[in-house]
């Protein structure tokens, strides 16, 4: 089954593994290496990032490399356009409006 984009993109550590394999083709090992966490939640990261298609890992040896699929970001590009972020001075936040 598919995860939802939107959640996996959501969470910090796994935006923080998709900037590190946009950059270069990793092994798990190495991934892990750059997190203060367990590889088994590295490993839980991946996993999701795998199943909504922006990771694929490649066998090569013993090991598993990742590889980021940026192009997978489409879906999450196309709902942005769909939007204009303008700014509400009064509260100093932000809304979206739909672009007509």
């Amino acid at each position: 089954m598919k995860k939802d984009i939107f959640k996996a993109i959501a969470d910090p550590t796994r935006r923080a593994i998709l900037m590190m394999l946009a950059k270069e083709c990793l092994n798990l090992n190495a991934v892990a290496g750059n997190f203060n966490i367990s590889r088994p939640a590295i490993s839980k990261h991946i996993k999701i990032l795998i199943e909504c298609g922006l990771v694929e890992v490649e066998q090569q040896g013993r090991d598993r490399y990742c590889k980021a699929r940026p192009d997978k970001l489409d879906e999450v590009l196309a709902w942005i356009s769909e939007y204009r972020v303008f700014s509400d001075e009064q509260s100093h936040g932000f809304y979206f409006q739909r672009k007509d």
